[in-house]
């Protein structure tokens, strides 16, 4: 966690403590002076006040605004709104990708529903409090921008009269020979799953067994260790059936085994085996044997970085993918998904065959648990970019209703996205459903059937020789500290 963050969290401790404090004061004095059974409605009134407008987790203020920066041959179009409707000055020739800067400010409702911006039928959702620069995802608006007819209009919320259109150009990676990299089952369909549904060659491979936190599984009569190889065989399967449903076959599926949140310690030790927290595994093979061909790893199943590199190296010399799908080793702060790219960026420095370009993409955020906002079937604005980031493309392919539906179904498979809600969890929802207004699909009760499932998917795209050698460079200052 950064400085920043770490100054947000003790403002946002300070500040709870002192509520509380402001509160106990207020709960005493109301049942001396006034009528003690007001003391536990207050209580149960706050209570529902704090699951309906409190309860999301920001580690930045609403009203800071995003920092994107674009690449150079990205257009940057001036663009105003003229009676509800979005001018954009010049053309915006062959891009696909359509991102509008703009300001967005909550009005009084937006601070206790979610403001939102609705682009044609699209809906984009932004934080409770917003004001300050937002980037919404116009991709797919094309024809409706070019001939004048593109409305745009804010609830709970206004927008600038003048914004900034980028424009970003960029070719059909579906028609390029792909390489998805999965930390865990369900990485692959939570980002790609558009993607990877309608590319004509492709490649997934999982890192992990993602055997950890399988508690549930222990009603089943088992103990703690063969409850965590039960879940490990489990989602281990899922990585090689289910992109079946995307028309990916299983021998274009690997699952290297590897376990849950050991990477990192992995490559801080790369000689050295970290078997599994929970199940009591140290031997990769238990997983492999339906791989598609032999790996470096296969000779001893040592959970050790320096197989995972191998491994790595020799699929990018089997599959030779033009470009690789692999988690945002800036944005998307889950320890397993840094390292999963970093453990690529390793094997492709070694490799014989390199890759021409990155698709990162960012399942887990760090500052917004609740990015992409808004229900499913919206658009994905970008998210939180409070800190700025490296200059990257970007890239956001649409996907049609039956996409999305088939996206929803591709989830509903995972056995790691079929756990039922905590009465916590179901409470707060039917909270904020009737008192915030918000909506969760039928698909499936995970958040990630809210979040992952929309009208875009979203990649930022970087070439692939400036990533490996930022890497190196990386790795030669960490050497030398």
């Amino acid at each position: 966690m950064t400085a920043r963050k770490q100054q947000l969290l003790k403002r946002h401790r300070r500040h709870k403590r002192l509520f509380m404090l402001t509160a106990l004061l207020a709960l005493v004095l109301l049942g001396l002076l006034v009528a003690w059974w007001l003391v536990p409605l207050a209580l149960v009134l706050g209570w529902v006040a704090h699951e309906a407008w409190f309860a999301d987790h920001l580690f930045y203020r609403p009203q800071d605004d995003y920092r994107y920066a674009f690449p150079p041959d990205a257009l940057a179009l001036p663009a105003r709104l003229a009676e509800g409707r979005l001018v954009v000055e010049g053309d915006i020739g062959a891009a696909e990708t359509l991102i509008l800067e703009v300001r967005v400010s909550a009005g009084r409702l937006g601070r206790l529903f979610d403001p939102q911006v609705w682009i044609g039928d699209d809906r984009q959702d932004f934080e409770r409090g917003v004001d300050g620069l937002r980037y919404l995802n116009l991709s797919g608006q094309q024809a409706a921008l070019r001939d004048g007819s593109l409305r745009l209009r804010g609830r709970f919320c206004s927008l600038a009269g003048t914004a900034t259109l980028h424009a970003l150009a960029n070719p059909d990676y579906a028609e390029r020979r792909l390489l998805v990299i999965a930390p865990h089952a369900d990485d692959a369909e939570l980002a790609a799953f558009g993607l990877y549904s309608r590319a004509r060659d492709v490649a997934i491979v999982t890192l992990t067994q993602g055997e950890i936190e399988a508690g549930r599984y222990r009603r089943l009569g088992l103990d703690p260790a063969a409850a965590a190889r039960l879940k490990g065989r489990l989602r281990s399967w899922d990585s090689l059936a289910v992109p079946l449903w995307g028309g990916v076959p299983q021998n274009r599926c690997v699952q290297l085994g590897y376990y849950c949140l050991q990477l990192p310690a992995m490559a801080a030790e790369p000689q050295r085996p970290f078997g599994s927290r929970e199940s009591g595994e140290s031997d990769t093979r238990s997983v492999r044997r339906h791989n598609p061909l032999s790996l470096p790893g296969d000779a001893d199943g040592a959970p050790t970085w320096r197989n995972l590199v191998a491994d790595l190296r020799v699929l990018l010399e089997h599959f030779r993918p033009e470009v690789v799908v692999t988690p945002h080793p800036e944005l998307d702060p889950h320890a397993d998904h840094m390292a999963a790219t970093r453990a690529l960026l390793e094997a492709a420095a070694g490799s014989a065959w390199r890759p021409e370009t990155l698709l990162l993409y960012a399942n887990h955020l760090h500052d917004n648990d609740r990015w992409p906002m808004g229900p499913a079937g919206g658009g994905i604005a970008l998210p939180p970019a409070i800190e700025p980031l490296p200059v990257d493309g970007l890239w956001s392919p649409g996907l049609d209703a039956e996409t999305r539906l088939d996206k929803a179904a591709a989830l509903a498979m995972q056995h790691d996205l079929q756990a039922p809600l905590p009465l916590k969890k179901r409470l707060r929802r039917l909270i904020q459903q009737a008192l915030a207004g918000r909506r969760w699909p039928a698909t499936g009760a995970d958040e990630f059937f809210r979040k992952a499932v929309r009208r875009h998917e979203l990649f930022w795209v970087r070439p692939c020789t400036a990533a490996v050698a930022d890497s190196c460079a990386h790795g030669l200052e960490q050497a030398a500290s």
